[in-house]
């Protein structure tokens, strides 16, 4: 427990049918009884109160007050809640209050769960899944988040972590007590169990980030030449103009980058320069940008202009792959005959690249309910959310490949006393992620994130 006491709006700024304030630790009773003027209402029951100024005694605002003694709170520390009539004027009159009053401080960001994490109230993944939560943007991300608020990946973690130490004891019971009788085959087995171990979690980080990916986006290209129509197809994935479209060549110069939620699925989807010989410096600075984005893209969509079919643009050609996307865009400019079909028409099936292609016009809207059908599809392959929870920041990753290499030098050891110390480091690792040992030193950087009052 600290000595300090702090407050914050724990509710969004700004105007608002309710706006909630917090008070937490041994000051937070004080703070209570002196802005409110009268003593403290039962535990954990809503009681209507005027909030005064202690200068003054000019009543602020009213509003419903509720107490919560330690250790049953949020934070396991005294904790007081205000909520009070949302508005500018009435956070920055209730702030400037609870700063008035002796011993209590303005809280930092993510102190409240910091101090809720150092009282035991829940481990170091679940205060990652609350801050996942309160940033969750689509439904599949609200999925992934309760699960591990609600401990589901920590218990994986201190599972794993458990069986490590329960090996390590068995393993200094063979160095401490060489005289006692002890099973002949005990390091054999416990050496099976690690084994296994280890294969458990090595097929954990074997996931293809998919708790990384849903968590950050999964990332879109639209690639092609100049004038395919690659603008207008981001304008109509975002039903919003978010890009320039124009009939001049090299139009867009940079990557333009729209946020959607794709079926429940967070996606980033970039606009990039077309292909081309660029002859002037901007604009081939903006091809060396584009062809980097496809690299690095989870999904290309390479857009072809269906006016010129069967010749196709071989830059963009040439970056079609199993997680491509063609698409033969201006459909409807198709004259009688022309092309390799129409959108609609069952019993089509072309294929560019060896991949099957979407037909359709971005400026009609033509084959885009086909298109974002197929996106879904791809995107929720990626990034499934069936079976046990997967793995959500690269802190865990690191930690889970120490202890994979650890159980690797554990398998090799030539005594007893380097296996039991692997066994440790690989312990050691786990509970790093958990907030079990060892983090002080990363504390810091998770709670950063959060915003002030959380």
């Amino acid at each position: 427990m600290t000595d300090e006491t702090i407050f914050a709006l724990a509710s969004a700024p700004g105007r608002a049918g309710v706006a909630v304030f917090r008070v937490s630790g041994p000051g937070a009773a004080r703070a209570f009884v002196d802005l409110t003027r009268r003593a403290l209402p039962p535990p954990r029951r809503a009681v209507r109160v005027h909030l005064c100024s202690p200068a003054t005694g000019e009543v602020l605002d009213d509003g419903l007050g509720l107490w919560f003694p330690a250790p049953k709170s949020f934070t396991g520390e005294d904790v007081a809640e205000f909520q009070l009539h949302g508005g500018r004027a009435v956070e920055a009159a209730i702030t400037e209050a609870l700063r008035g009053l002796e011993g209590l401080r303005l809280a930092e960001p993510g102190e409240f769960t910091r101090r809720a994490f150092e009282n035991g109230k829940f481990e170091l993944t679940a205060a990652e899944g609350l801050a996942d939560l309160v940033n969750a943007e689509t439904e599949a991300q609200r999925r992934q988040a309760r699960r591990q608020l609600e401990g589901e990946l920590g218990a994986i973690y201190e599972g794993w972590r458990g069986r490590l130490i329960e090996a390590l004891a068995h393993y200094e019971a063979v160095i401490d007590f060489t005289d006692e009788e002890l099973p002949a085959d005990l390091s054999r087995k416990v050496n099976h169990k690690m084994l296994g171990l280890k294969e458990e979690i090595a097929q954990h980080l074997d996931d293809k980030r998919r708790g990384e990916r849903l968590r950050d986006g999964i990332y879109i290209a639209i690639i092609g030449a100049p004038n395919v129509g690659k603008s207008s197809l981001l304008n109509a994935l975002a039903r919003r103009d978010a890009a320039i479209v124009a009939e001049t060549a090299g139009t867009t110069r940079d990557v333009i980058e729209v946020h959607l939620d794709l079926g429940g699925f967070p996606v980033i989807v970039a606009d990039t320069a077309g292909l081309r010989e660029a002859a002037e410096g901007v604009e081939r600075e903006g091809i060396r940008r584009a062809e980097a984005r496809a690299a690095e893209a989870d999904i290309r969509l390479a857009l072809f202009d269906i006016t010129l079919w069967p010749e196709l643009d071989a830059k963009t050609l040439a970056l079609v792959n199993d997680d491509t996307v063609p698409i033969l865009n201006k459909a409807d400019l198709l004259g009688p005959g022309q092309g390799p079909g129409v959108p609609g028409v069952p019993g089509v099936k072309v294929r560019v690249g060896g991949r099957p292609v979407v037909i359709a016009s971005a400026k009609t809207g033509a084959g885009m309910a086909e298109l974002l059908e197929c996106l879904e599809s791809m995107v929720s392959n990626r990034i499934e959310l069936a079976g046990s929870p997967a793995l959500t920041r690269a802190r865990h990753r690191d930690a889970l490949e120490e202890s994979v290499d650890a159980l690797s030098r554990f398998a090799g050891a030539s005594e007893e006393a380097l296996a039991a110390e692997d066994l440790r480091l690989a312990a050691r690792a786990l509970g790093r992620i958990t907030g079990r040992v060892e983090v002080d030193d990363i504390l810091d950087v998770i709670f950063r994130d959060f915003c002030i009052g959380k």
